[in-house]
């Protein structure tokens, strides 16, 4: 009877229940393999493609190559670098131009000055005044045309340029990887056909075919992106020249209406007088 209660007792016990911290172990040790295997593969990956890379610079390696997209690509880098050089010579003319204007602006009130304390100069200082005062205004308005030009090409070049440049070295990364791969592949079907190399081949096969789909839409990514940069470029540089040249031509023959009309064809619009900066664009 006693052994029968003691085993009725022990059937009505519980089972301990797993320690939290052990459920919490688990966890951990899974975070850590999964970071152990994205480590591992970027590690594999790091080394095929820097394998590739080597092969290629010594001439042992075969490199995938589309002679028409990397002559557009190649043009576009000497293209941008052709342009930030026009962007730096702009930004140096407005700079100079722009202490030009502000020189301007203190002789005439100097000369305007001493019209009112030299009566027997008076009409002479007065009329250098006017002069001075007239030529400061038209330079206030043509930095403002210089101003939006500057705009304009450094949104081109650091902007929609870089854009697509961006997309080009993705390109390039995503070639590499691409021709490692396939390298892998091919030195591995050279192989002997055992059981072991025949896993290793399908995997192989199937890492080359994910990474040429890559290669594949990034190549037709940049094509693209090539396509419209070159139609752009041309409908705003067409704009730029024309409103360089025009607010230019207009300041040097000294036509003030067609400096200010230049302004208006192009919608440019000048801050108020008694800005700390003459002629600095406000948003369009």
């Amino acid at each position: 009877m006693a052994n029968q209660a003691s085993a009725s007792a022990g059937s009505g016990l519980h089972q301990p229940h797993p320690s939290p911290a052990v459920g919490g172990e688990e966890v951990v040790r899974g975070i850590a393999v999964e970071k152990f295997d994205i480590v591992k593969k970027w590690g594999i990956n790091t080394y095929k493609c820097t394998k590739q890379l080597i092969s290629e610079r010594f001439g042992r390696g075969s490199r995938t190559v589309d002679l028409e997209l990397e002559t557009q690509i190649e043009l576009l880098r000497e293209t941008k670098r052709k342009y930030e050089c026009v962007l730096q010579l702009a930004r140096a003319l407005t700079n100079h131009f722009y202490s030009l204007v502000q020189t301007q602006h203190a002789l005439g009130d100097a000369f305007a000055d001493l019209s009112q304390k030299s009566p027997e100069l008076q009409e002479e200082f007065g009329y250098n005044a006017e002069t001075q005062k007239l030529l400061c205004k038209n330079g206030e308005t043509l930095l403002g045309a210089v101003n939006f030009f500057v705009s304009s090409i450094n949104t081109l070049v650091n902007k929609t340029m870089e854009d697509t440049l961006m997309t080009v070295k993705q390109y390039e990364t995503a070639r590499l990887e691409y021709d490692a791969y396939r390298t892998d592949l091919e030195e591995l079907s050279m192989g002997p056909r055992d059981a072991s190399t025949l896993c290793r081949l399908d995997a192989a096969q199937s890492q080359f075919q994910s990474h040429k789909d890559k290669y594949e839409k990034l190549r037709a990514d940049v094509a693209i992106k090539l396509k419209f940069l070159e139609e752009n470029k041309i409908k705003v540089m067409h704009k730029q020249l024309l409103l360089f040249h025009n607010a230019i031509s207009a300041y040097f023959a000294g036509n003030q209406q067609q400096l200010e009309q230049t302004l208006k064809q192009f919608n440019i619009k000048l801050k108020t007088p008694g800005a700390e900066k003459p002629s600095w664009l406000e948003e369009q």
